[in-house]
């Protein structure tokens, strides 16, 4: 009997646990329900919590692509200036090449061609230490033959026209003039049997070029060929012959026609065009065509006096003080005012320069010289600065690319100081 009163007792305990138990577990439901959810109430509350966070979000976003649609639905179009090449001319101080660098053809169609001659890849901080030096003018050169699709339309390799507009672009947001053209082609040799095939080329290719920069302003300037000349040939550097010079003349015409046809700006642009090689010798000047605009500019390339600018083998001297140092600069100037500038043609003297032949002196002599007689007939002159420091080249360098520093500060300061 007493061990059934055991049980009973034992029973009524137990139920009373369970139900001390449950009223308690009831009771911190009611004051800390949300410290008690489950594993998937907190997954799904964390859910709808993200949910509304991304849809605020992407409502904000809508909102923001719609003011900036509403912003960009009209493209910003640069103001271009209907000025003649003469009155552009004056604003020209001095300018530098970035040579050997989109000109350069090694590498095939890839973009790695940009650094197939030695030079870094090229990045905005150049354009501003060349505007903080005192240059206003950049010349960038480019070789386009390598980048081009098959014929009829030859169509410029996007990722190329991309990379080119990338580098203009840097130049231009540095408020700089900036000279595009077309350098080492090897399909424009002048000859008429091969004139049809050049204009054809030439043309596609300035449509396009000019159609994605036809919203630019007079800051940039198309230069239609570098040196156009009979390479391989007697003719190449000695001026040519009258078919020769006859096809550059047409070459021209061709390149001005299809700016003028283009769209944008293209009809106020100021173009550049070449002598027969952008000669500087005056026999190449006598039947040398310019057309009928006055927003054209004649592109000569002169390393003056030859055998101390360029020929390796020359003289590593010169003096302002020898009369047979300063006769080929002063003769060049005064030719080339009498010739064009003073008929209203105006020149860029677009390549220029001494290459080291260990002479700091003599050069930074003849740099001051010589853009101090081009200032006094208004030319304005472009430094070819192939990137070359040592070596058995043509040894034109005057800014590490790599380091951003000018290795020769000295003739950067005479360049200045001729201009004074």
């Amino acid at each position: 009997m007493k061990h059934i009163k055991d049980r009973i007792f034992l029973v009524i305990i137990s139920f009373l646990v369970v139900f001390s138990f449950s009223a308690c577990t009831k009771g911190q439901d009611k004051t800390g329900g949300t410290e008690l959810e489950s594993v998937d109430d907190i997954i799904n509350n964390e859910e709808k919590d993200s949910e509304e966070l991304n849809s605020e979000k992407i409502d904000n976003e809508e909102i923001d692509s719609e003011e900036d649609s509403s912003e960009s639905s009209e493209p910003y179009i640069f103001t271009i200036r209907d000025i003649s090449s003469t009155e552009l001319i004056k604003e020209l101080k001095i300018g530098w090449n970035l040579g050997n660098t989109l000109d350069a053809t090694g590498g095939g169609a890839l973009l790695s061609s940009e650094t197939s001659w030695g030079n870094p890849s090229t990045k905005e901080e150049i354009f501003t230490i060349i505007k903080e030096a005192g240059f206003n003018v950049v010349r960038i050169p480019v070789s386009w033959g390598n980048h081009l699709g098959a014929e009829p339309d030859y169509i410029i390799h996007t990722m190329w026209l991309d990379r080119v507009n990338e580098i203009v672009d840097y130049a231009i947001d540095n408020e700089l003039y900036v000279i595009l053209n077309m350098h080492h082609e090897e399909w424009h040799f002048p000859s008429y049997d091969n004139l049809e095939k050049a204009k054809t080329i030439l043309t596609k290719v300035w449509e396009q070029i000019a159609e994605r920069f036809k919203d630019y302003d007079e800051h940039l300037i198309f230069e239609g060929m570098n040196e156009p000349r009979m390479k391989g040939t007697p003719q190449e550097w000695t001026g040519g012959n009258a078919e020769g010079r006859d096809v550059v003349n047409q070459l021209n015409q061709a390149f001005v026609d299809t700016i003028r046809n283009s769209k944008g700006n293209n009809q106020l642009r100021h173009l550049m065009i070449p002598t027969y090689a952008a000669s500087s010798d005056p026999k190449t000047w006598k039947d040398f065509i310019i057309p009928e605009d006055d927003k054209i500019i004649v592109s000569i390339h002169a390393y003056t006096p030859y055998n101390f600018a360029l020929n390796k083998s020359g003289t590593a001297n010169w003096s302002q003080e020898n009369d047979n140092d300063t006769r080929d600069i002063n003769n060049l100037m005064e030719g080339l005012c009498n010739t064009f500038i003073s008929k209203g043609h105006p020149v860029i003297l677009g390549e220029f320069g001494a290459m080291d032949k260990d002479n700091l002196e003599s050069r930074v002599l003849w740099s001051e010289y010589y853009i101090k007689k081009a200032t006094e007939v208004g030319i304005p002159c472009i430094w070819w600065d192939n990137g070359a420091f040592t070596g058995n080249g043509e040894l034109f360098g005057l800014l590490d690319r790599r380091k951003g520093e000018w290795v020769h500060q000295e003739i950067i300061e005479a360049l200045m100081r001729g201009l004074e």
